[in-house]
């Protein structure tokens, strides 16, 4: 299956479907659900350049360029604001290419729970670091429900806007890249994916956590509790990185189709898959789950979410229903919202912090829609 089939339908793509014309006021501004954590939560931009290496699909550039965001637990978000979604012209752009009758700079508008460069808490060395890789074309905010539910429940969170691979990515000197590698046809494209998001989450983790990190925050990381989560080729991606890079404790996959297989020797660390039944029930029309089942020899759960598409773990569903958007979805922004972060939450908690997590252990009677399959 070509990469562009199970990654289309993320942020932009998938809202063509049924966009109605806005009524005559317009729709509220959209705002995300609260997290469900203790912490308030704050949030930066960071800017890091990768001279090692050039970019993979825009060779002109000699040096990896990525914007990343940081979610945090805040000690105290007074005198700060919330944080935007995206900029105006990265909203403009996603709105273009999804084809939406709506005001250009409607997702700048969406009211998230972070506070922009809040004062960040915690113990040194006492937090854990979870990575987040989004689906191709999608921008790093797309997933921010998640990020800033896991911030607040005590982790630092890292979204990577992968360059070129975005519909719209905004860097601080006014540039904002598009999507190169959208128009990519070549028929190993998954696999030139997932190896150079491997490599940028491996120069992010070397940034974050190295003898001169580049966030003022870092010293509160611990090193030794690292995880990685991402949705479609991001999902994919996780696993990349986690075969490349063994300081990646723990990964999930949601709904990814796996390009690059797992070695045959296996892979024994905490494994993941949250998916859609379309694409990801055992036996569904996605065999990379099933291929790479069988190499996982650590702790693994293949969890199926009845009523789930593609997009139902990120922010798009919930987005669109408060826009009046109707994706024709079986389950609501709001419901699968809440079970990627009860399920993502509980994983990370597991296997980052030793804590047990009931949830993982068999079906919920809270979450019905969640079946165990693998």
């Amino acid at each position: 299956m070509h990469l562009a089939t199970t990654t289309a339908l993320a942020l932009a793509g998938l809202l063509t479907l049924t966009a109605p014309a806005p009524a005559a006021a317009g729709p509220a501004a959209p705002r995300l659900p609260a997290p469900t954590g203790s912490h308030a939560v704050g949030v930066t931009s960071l800017h890091l350049k990768d001279a090692s290496r050039s970019d993979p699909w825009v060779p002109a550039a000699k040096s990896r360029e990525l914007m990343v965001s940081l979610w945090y637990p805040a000690a105290g978000t007074r005198g700060r604001h919330p944080a935007p979604y995206v900029t105006p012209k990265e909203s403009e752009l996603l709105i273009k290419d999804a084809q939406l009758p709506i005001a250009p700079d409607t997702l700048s508008k969406v009211r998230t729970n972070a506070f922009t460069d809040a004062v960040p808490a915690g113990r040194k060395h006492g937090l854990p670091l979870v990575v987040l890789s989004p689906g191709l074309g999608s921008p790093r905010s797309s997933l921010t429900g998640l990020a800033e539910d896991l911030a607040s429940r005590g982790n630092v969170v890292v979204g990577i806007d992968h360059t070129y691979e975005s519909v719209a990515t905004a860097f601080p000197d006014g540039r904002v890249t598009t999507c190169v590698a959208c128009e990519n046809k070549s028929p190993d494209f998954g696999q030139q994916v997932v190896r150079s998001r491997a490599a940028d989450v491996s120069f992010i983790l070397d940034q974050l956590t190295g003898a001169q990190p580049k966030w003022r925050g870092a010293k509160l990381i611990d090193r030794s509790r690292i995880g990685m989560a991402g949705q479609s080729v991001g999902g994919a991606s996780s696993i990349a990185a986690m075969v490349r890079d063994k300081r990646i404790r723990a990964g999930v996959n949601l709904d990814g189709t796996t390009f690059a297989p797992i070695p045959e020797r296996g892979l024994a660390r905490p494994l993941l898959f949250l998916g859609s039944p379309t694409m990801h029930s055992p036996g569904g029309k996605d065999g990379s789950w099933g291929r790479d089942w069988k190499q996982l020899t650590g702790w693994k759960r293949w969890l199926v979410v009845t009523g789930a598409e593609h997009a139902s773990f990120t922010d798009v569903p919930l987005l669109a229903e408060q826009l009046g958007i109707d994706l024709g979805f079986a389950m609501t922004g709001a419901r699968s919202v809440e079970i990627t972060r009860a399920y993502v939450a509980a994983f990370f908690t597991r296997h980052l912090t030793g804590k047990p997590q009931p949830l993982l252990d068999k079906p919920s009677v809270q979450y019905p829609e969640v079946r165990f399959g693998g």
